[in-house]
């Protein structure tokens, strides 16, 4: 009997060990419901950690040191709070950052869009004050608010804006250009007299049913997106009911919710009209996962086989994958499956990826299976 029982173990141990091709080694502990990680510019051991009730904090993976970066009153029911922060391209020298927020005002939720500065360079000896806030939105509902901005190698700031929550889109806002809901945009913040400026080559700047901030649309909720090391602005967009998706934005083009949910139709279920609508590059089913957690392209030197591979997981499954977005058709490769859930990922300057447990409060950094 005893023989039998120390076989089963051994059995489960091997089979766990082979189920998954990444570890998580936990690399910070303490947060509190963590919603994004962003490394400071040329700097692969400090970086910040957003928490969902309003706090910053900065922490150094050496030292495991961990203070407070800022604090910010936010609306935090369902989906709200401190949800996303971009550092500007050129931090070293002005020190600032913009912050993605949801507050209450006049008892209504918008999402603010603010700029921040920090004193001096170390965060580590002063906090971080708020210079202006750049735009506010209106959310009707209190989910599906996105979250995510980052700044790309064109030195503009991206913006991914959610539907507005509530089920099914039922303000149509995926498929309306006259509001940021339901879109990507992009700005520039380099102004002096004004909060932002629009880029004089954004798709939409002289057709007047469009808003001219405006990218892209078409997007439910793109909870997290990033920049591949050649330029794809990659977006993990959650989505309904049965169907998850990851698509590569670009200038102009509408991505098809609420009329396309993934690749199949949604309004109507059959015989949807897709002219003009881009199809997702990858999709998975609700047997799989029910809520996508975007990632980053791995270019580190720790996980070889995932070199150049696009790395992605989901909040509630906890399964991970990786793609080559460079194929057409990518296939996916399942890296593991993890009891935590996947709120963001993180990825240092010279490539290794992090990634955060909601639920745990840890942050664990991605290394390559035993």
């Amino acid at each position: 009997m005893r023989l039998l029982l120390y076989l089963f173990y051994f059995l489960f141990f091997i089979t766990q060990s082979y189920a998954s091709t990444i570890q998580l080694n936990p690399a910070l502990s303490g947060m509190n419901e963590p919603t994004d990680i962003q490394f400071f510019p040329n700097q692969n051991d400090l970086v910040v950690v957003l928490e969902k009730n309003g706090t910053a904090k900065w922490a150094s993976l050496k030292t495991k040191k961990i203070g407070e970066l800022f604090y910010t009153k936010v609306s935090t029911s369902s989906e709200l709070g401190l949800l996303g922060l971009a550092f500007h391209p050129q931090f070293n020298e002005n020190r600032k950052f913009y912050i993605n927020s949801t507050v209450k005002k006049n008892g209504s939720n918008f999402t603010e869009i603010s700029e921040w500065k920090l004193p001096q360079k170390d965060p580590q000896k002063f906090k971080a004050i708020r210079s202006k806030v750049l735009l506010s939105v209106k959310q009707p509902y209190v989910n599906h608010n996105a979250g995510q901005l980052s700044f790309g190698p064109d030195g503009y700031l991206y913006i991914g804006f959610g539907d507005g929550g509530s089920a099914d889109d039922p303000f149509e806002n995926g498929q309306n250009p006259k509001t940021f809901l339901g879109s990507m945009i992009r700005i520039n913040v380099n102004t002096q007299d004004k909060p932002y400026d629009i880029p004089a080559d954004n798709p939409f700047i002289k057709n007047k049913k469009h808003l001219p901030e405006i990218w892209a649309i078409g997007l439910r909720n793109p909870w997290k997106f990033s920049f591949s090391p050649e330029g794809k602005l990659i977006v993990a967009d959650v989505g309904q009911n049965q169907w998850e998706e990851i698509s590569i934005i670009e200038k102009g083009k509408n991505y098809g919710w609420n009329i396309m949910e993934g690749n199949h139709c949604f309004k109507p279920r059959k015989n949807c009209d897709q002219k003009n609508l881009e199809p997702a590059v990858f999709e998975y089913s609700r047997d799989l996962g029910k809520s996508i957690t975007g990632g980053y392209v791995y270019f580190g030197k720790s996980i070889r086989f995932l070199k150049n591979k696009y790395v992605f997981a989901d909040f509630v499954s906890g399964r991970f994958w990786a793609i080559d977005l460079t194929q057409e058709k990518p296939p996916s490769q399942f890296l593991g499956k993890f009891p935590i859930l996947v709120s963001s990922f993180g990825q240092s300057p010279n490539g290794e990826i992090y990634v955060a447990g909601y639920n745990t409060g840890i942050i664990y950094q991605l290394q390559a299976g035993l």
